[in-house]
């Protein structure tokens, strides 16, 4: 499946959902069609657990063979905006770029910084050099504490990408973080080690990395993050940042940045000028 969270409408508020084809059926919404309702946000929906999940699945294929019972709840994408996958993260954890030892977790991004597919985001005054790295993230899908890498996997519900913007020295820029578009959970990866991740700029290929060779391995990020403090549904687990993070010229207003999984999900971000500039 592909979850995401979007907001549609005058209110903009944020909403679960679940892609169809090239639209996005409201998960909340659909359940009601079928029994009891599911939540609202993926949060709180990784925390109902696997049934959650397993009903989401359903509602997904119903939308499909009952169209007329769910077009209600069904969205075209162009008339929804989408935000970061977990936008009330309670944490965004990261294993490699931030902590090269891997002795501990440390913090990349706080969940508030986070903005969705085909943000615009400022260029930070005054900063030499902006760049750009395509980054896995991880999204735990239940509780765990003293969590070993055998049985790693069974606490993550997907994939999501993370435009990593930083500034010439490695350090984290400023400002907004491009995280989504979805998560891809795991049924759809049978190895989440062997993926192709890639970065382009207005076209040209900045990145592309095996994930095998870019990226710590998941089982060993969570063992280590969940060592002193449970994990919940919903965190977020950086896998660090590609080696070769400083290639092409830095990064300008107008420029279009593309991170993708090859072949699975593209995550879109422009760079604009400041606003008061």
């Amino acid at each position: 499946m592909r979850l995401v969270t979007y907001s549609v409408g005058p209110a903009w508020l944020a909403r679960a959902g679940v892609r169809v084809g090239h639209r996005v059926l409201d998960i909340e919404a659909a359940s009601r069609v079928k029994g009891e309702p599911l939540p609202s946000t993926v949060k709180a929906l990784l925390a109902a657990g696997r049934g959650a999940l397993s009903r989401v699945q359903a509602l997904s294929k119903a939308a499909v063979t009952e169209a007329r019972s769910f077009s209600h709840a069904m969205h075209e994408e162009r008339a929804i905006r989408l935000l970061p996958p977990v936008p009330d993260a309670n944490r965004f954890l990261c294993a490699g770029a931030d902590d090269p030892a891997g002795d501990s977790p440390a913090s990349t991004r706080l969940p508030a910084s986070l903005v969705g597919h085909d943000a615009k985001v400022a260029r930070p005054r005054g900063l030499a050099r902006l760049d750009c790295a395509p980054v896995l993230v991880f999204v735990v899908g239940r509780s765990g504490l003293g969590v070993k890498e055998a049985d790693a996997m069974d606490y993550v519900a997907g994939i999501t990408l993370l435009n990593d913007l930083r500034a010439g020295d490695g350090a984290p820029a400023p400002g907004f973080a491009p995280l989504g578009p979805e998560i891809v959970t795991m049924d759809e990866l049978p190895d989440p080690h062997d993926l192709w991740v890639t970065c382009s700029v207005n076209g040209g290929e900045r990145h592309r990395v095996n994930a095998a060779d870019a990226f710590e391995r998941l089982p060993a990020i969570l063992e280590r993050s969940a060592r002193q403090e449970a994990l919940e549904p919903g965190d977020l687990l950086c896998a660090g940042a590609p080696r070769a993070a400083g290639a092409g010229p830095g990064l300008e207003p107008g420029d279009v940045v593309e991170c993708a999984i090859e072949g699975v999900a593209t995550l879109r971000t422009t760079i604009v000028a400041p606003a008061d500039s």
